[in-house]
């Protein structure tokens, strides 16, 4: 019953969402219309509180540790220098290090600062602790990575320090802790993260099969195209590809490759992504599990569609391992699964389950639905379309409602970086 009502309110919102999609999201925030509303009400957390009232490095918060960043490796290119004048760094190790950062830190930083000067005409932000390259917090420090400050004003006054911590909140940091008398805590997600990025996708050099015997790279589907895919009785069928929840031709992502043996197919796709396997000895696709790729095992079988696209057969996984790719896409068709490089995965990512994504898209379904029956010329020339690079606004939205609503434990690791890899 409970699950009911979940799946129940994530549809109404996905319909009230779909509804806004011409007239509200189409165009992004803005002043809107009216009198001019009153400056919001600044409560100042209490001694000791954090929000999201979550650990810091869980998926609601600022995510998981991914290693210490050190002047010699590779990841120290992640950081940048904030040279903000409105904002006082201590830098008692004088060598700059406070002042370095990861992007995503840097902004909301920045933003902060502004309303600090705004809300105390006189007083600065001041930067106490940055980037740690000397090992002084504890073990997985999210200040080895560049995405964590601890900040005061830069008169001092303790008394402030209830009220910065909500304008921290307010400037976008993804953790705030009101850790001790002397500082705020602040941090963010990572750059690469599914609050910063995506869940999960294909490489664009990904295939898929067509209904009318041809082969077309992920990258270059269009609407309408009817993609090999697969209902909810494990019955190999052509569905209508409906969008990309996600489109990123640029960005170098790591990848999973799930390899099988005889026949020898490989699919590729990231961490978070939901692919279809079973773990007992009779291939019954009945008893079908969607988990992460990330959680896949050799030994495990995945489905593979024959040559003729007749059947699909479960074959063992021999090995797994990464590679880096240029450019990711996450297609979606009608049935919610789609076939790439002959192996069945799902459409969805982030959320370990595979029917309640699907329902969530129902409203997407329905508008393809109505629109490509109301207006099939339209839609014909909507078949060329370009779609601009970055995850989808209602992917975005799901996920959003994802974190409200669901244990963590149904919820990949890396998150959205949103807000699918």
């Amino acid at each position: 019953m409970d699950e009911m009502l979940l799946l129940t309110r994530i549809v109404l919102v996905g319909f009230v969402c779909m509804s806004f999609v011409s007239s509200g999201l189409a165009c992004g925030p803005g002043r809107g219309y009216g009198r001019r509303r009153h400056p919001k009400k600044l409560t100042p957390l209490a001694y000791k509180q954090f929000i999201p009232n979550v650990a810091e490095k869980t998926l609601g918060a600022s995510g998981r540790y991914e290693g210490k960043i050190t002047r010699n490796s590779e990841r120290f290119k992640e950081l940048t220098p904030n040279y903000n004048p409105d904002i006082i760094f201590k830098d008692e190790e004088n060598t700059g290090a406070d002042r370095l950062m990861t992007q995503r830190c840097k902004d909301k930083l920045n933003s902060l600062a502004i309303s600090v000067m705004n809300q105390w005409p006189g007083v600065k932000l001041r930067v106490t602790e940055g980037w740690d390259e000397d090992g002084h917090h504890f073990e997985e420090s999210l200040h080895y990575e560049g995405r964590a400050v601890d900040i005061t004003t830069s008169d001092r006054d303790k008394s402030k320090y209830g009220t910065l911590s909500r304008l921290a909140v307010e400037a976008g940091f993804d953790w705030v802790y009101y850790e001790s008398k002397a500082h705020i805590h602040c941090s963010v997600k990572a750059e690469n993260s599914v609050a910063a990025k995506s869940g999960g996708c294909f490489p664009g050099s990904a295939s898929v099969s067509l209904k009318d015997g041809s082969r077309k790279l992920v990258k270059d589907l269009r609407v309408g195209d009817k993609v090999l895919a697969a209902d909810s009785e494990g019955k190999l069928t052509y569905s209508d590809f409906l969008m990309f929840v996600d489109h990123d031709t640029e960005t170098r992502r790591v990848f999973y490759v799930i390899e099988t043996k005889e026949p020898l197919k490989k699919i590729t796709l990231t961490a978070a992504h939901l692919i279809f396997v079973v773990n007992n000895a009779t291939d019954n696709f009945d008893d079908v599990t969607a988990t992460f790729a990330s959680n896949v095992n050799p030994g495990q079988k995945v489905f593979v569609a024959d040559d003729m696209h007749n059947q699909l057969k479960a074959v063992t996984v021999e090995r797994i391992y990464m590679e880096e790719h240029e450019g990711s896409f996450a297609p979606v068709t009608a049935q919610g699964t789609i076939v790439v490089d002959q192996v069945l995965a799902s459409c969805y990512a982030v959320i370990e389950d595979h029917k309640l994504a699907h329902w969530a898209f129902a409203p997407v379904r329905l508008s393809y639905g109505l629109t490509s029956l109301l207006f099939p010329k339209d839609y014909s020339m909507s078949n060329n379309t370009f779609q601009e690079n970055g995850v989808h606004w209602y992917s975005k939205i799901l996920y959003q409602i994802g974190t409200w609503v669901l244990d963590s434990h149904s919820l990949h690791p890396l998150g959205m970086s949103i807000n699918s890899s």
